[in-house]
This record gives C-alpha cells, sequence and structure tokens, in this order.
C-alpha cells in the first residue's frame, strides 16, 4: 500500500529548505559572485582603492607563461588524481565485494581515511617520505636511491598524487562496492555458466554496470583533485619545490593572499570554476548519453 505524508500549506516546505537555501547562498553563491565582480577591477598601489578594468585580468593571465604551465600542471594533476584514486578503489572494492570472513571489518578499514582532515594526511604522507625524518624516506636513500622531494619536483608532484588519490580511494570505494552489491547476482551467474570467468566476466559484464557510478566518481574525482587538495598540496609542499606542484588553487591562494593581487586571483577563481562548469557538461552530454544508451 502506498503511503504518503502531506502536509498543510505551502510555508511548511519552503521553511524547511531555508537553512540549506542559505548556506548555499552565503558559501556558494555569494563567493562566486564577490569573485566575478573582483575579477573586473584592480587594486591601487597603495591598497586605498579599486579601478574597473574589465577583462584586462583574463587577458593578464592569458598571456602569462606562467599561469598557463599552472593550468596544464593542474590538468595533468587532476587526470593523475582521478586516475589512480579510481582504479585503486575499484580494484578494493572487487575484493571487499567478496565473500571472505571478517569483509565487515576489512569495508570499514578502506572507509576510516576519508575522515582523515587533509593537513593530517599530510603529516602522515610526511612520516612516511620525508628525507631525513620518513621511514620509506630514510630507506630510500639509505638504498641509493637519489630521495628529496624538497629539491625534485617530479618526485613532489608524484608524491602530492599519490597523498591526494590515498585520501579519495574512500570515497570511490564506498560507490564502487555500492555498486557491485546492486548488480544482479543473476547476471553474474548467467556469465558464469556461459564461460565467462575472472577478468573477461569483469570486463564484458561488470565493468560495463558499474558505468553509472564510473561516471559519477569521474566528475567528482575532477573537481576534488581540482578544488578540495589545497590544504594538502600546501601542507606538504607548499607548490615547490619553485613551481614544480603549484596548482591553479594554490597560485590562486598566492597571488590572492600572499601577494595581495585581489584582481588577478579572483580572476583565476572564475577560470578554475568555469572550467570545472564545463568539464561536468561535458561530461555529462556526451557520457551521460553513452552511459544511458
Amino acid at each position: 500500500m502506498d503511503r504518503r505524508t502531506v502536509f498543510d500549506g505551502r510555508l511548511l516546505p519552503w521553511l524547511l529548505l531555508l537553512p540549506q537555501l542559505l548556506l548555499t547562498l552565503l558559501f556558494f553563491y555569494w563567493p562566486a559572485a564577490e569573485a566575478v565582480r573582483a575579477s573586473l577591477f584592480t587594486e591601487d598601489a597603495f591598497g586605498q582603492g579599486s579601478v574597473f578594468v574589465g577583462l584586462d585580468n583574463f587577458a593578464a593571465l592569458f598571456a602569462d607563461p606562467l599561469y598557463l604551465a599552472s593550468v596544464l600542471r593542474t590538468v595533468v594533476f587532476c587526470f593523475a588524481v582521478s586516475v589512480l584514486a579510481m582504479a585503486v578503489a575499484l580494484l578494493l572494492a572487487v575484493f571487499a565485494d567478496r565473500a571472505i570472513a571478517g569483509r565487515l571489518v576489512y569495508r570499514t578499514l578502506l572507509i576510516w581515511p576519508y575522515a582523515i582532515a587533509p593537513a593530517m594526511s599530510a603529516v602522515l604522507f610526511l612520516f612516511v617520505l620525508n628525507p631525513r625524518i620518513g621511514l620509506f624516506g630514510r630507506w630510500l636513500n639509505r638504498h641509493g636511491f637519489d630521495w628529496d622531494y624538497t629539491l625534485n619536483g617530479s618526485q613532489a608532484m608524484g608524491m602530492v598524487i599519490a597523498a591526494a588519490a590515498w585520501k579519495q580511494v574512500s570515497y570511490n570505494v564506498i560507490f564502487f562496492l555500492a555498486g557491485l552489491q546492486s548488480i544482479p547476482r543473476s547476471v553474474i551467474e548467467a556469465a558464469r555458466m556461459d564461460g565467462a570467468r575472472g577478468w573477461r566476466r569483469f570486463r564484458t559484464i561488470t565493468f560495463p554496470l558499474l558505468a553509472p557510478t564510473t561516471f559519477f566518481l569521474l566528475v567528482v574525482n575532477i573537481v576534488y583533485a581540482a578544488f578540495d587538495t589545497f590544504g594538502l598540496i600546501y601542507a606538504l609542499t607548499q607548490g615547490g619545490p619553485g613551481k614544480d606542484t603549484e596548482t591553479l588553487v594554490i597560485k590562486v591562494y598566492r597571488d590572492g593572499v600572499i601577494n595581495q593581487d585581489i584582481g588577478s586571483s579572483s580572476a583565476q577563481s572564475v577560470v578554475l570554476m568555469l572550467g570545472v562548469i564545463v568539464v561536468t557538461a561535458l561530461q555529462f552530454r556526451f557520457m551521460g548519453r553513452r552511459t544511458a544508451a
């Protein structure tokens, strides 16, 4: 029997939505609108006022080779973090979905890292990979591998990619595990009876059925890597050595907070926001059709 709860009047639904609407307006739309406004102005040399410059801040950005290098670095970083975090999570979810003793304990342990704050995740990686105090970092140097991410940009980028992916793996495991459990067992059994086993069954049956979950996580991981890794990167490398790990979100902070170039920093924020919106829209437009098909 279909039971529904009906609320009298039209005011109550709006009252229930009001806290979320206020939070969205206060912490999302208002800062975004302020960033757009500030991107059209520049501060005078003494910080006593602002001058309207239109799109000059955006033109200066795309004429700056350092900014273009930061854009490329961010694209590589987002791609690497998304692929690594999703691949590891899918592997762990497949094993956690098996009927083994203690699987509830394993699933809980896989989810726990997501609750760790980004700064604490950075501290954990410092204790492991720091060339002077890190357990694995000192071991590498003792065995002839020249490991020092404070001087080697490639090593620093590899470390922040690994740290950011590790932080996101738990989130991905939750959704991949839920997707695996939603696949009808009759489909898996039918494939097994038809001779599809192991990797072949996963490639032809399981993974295609996970397409909606994979599509959703791809969008979430790109947004996470672009926006939510500031604390992790800044605590690990502060964008260094040099600018080798300076992604767009780090550059926005440096230019706006440290260098006090509010106009350029706001323009960078707007470009980053628009970039994520465009990528998300393209994914929903093209990949969403394929998923629905």
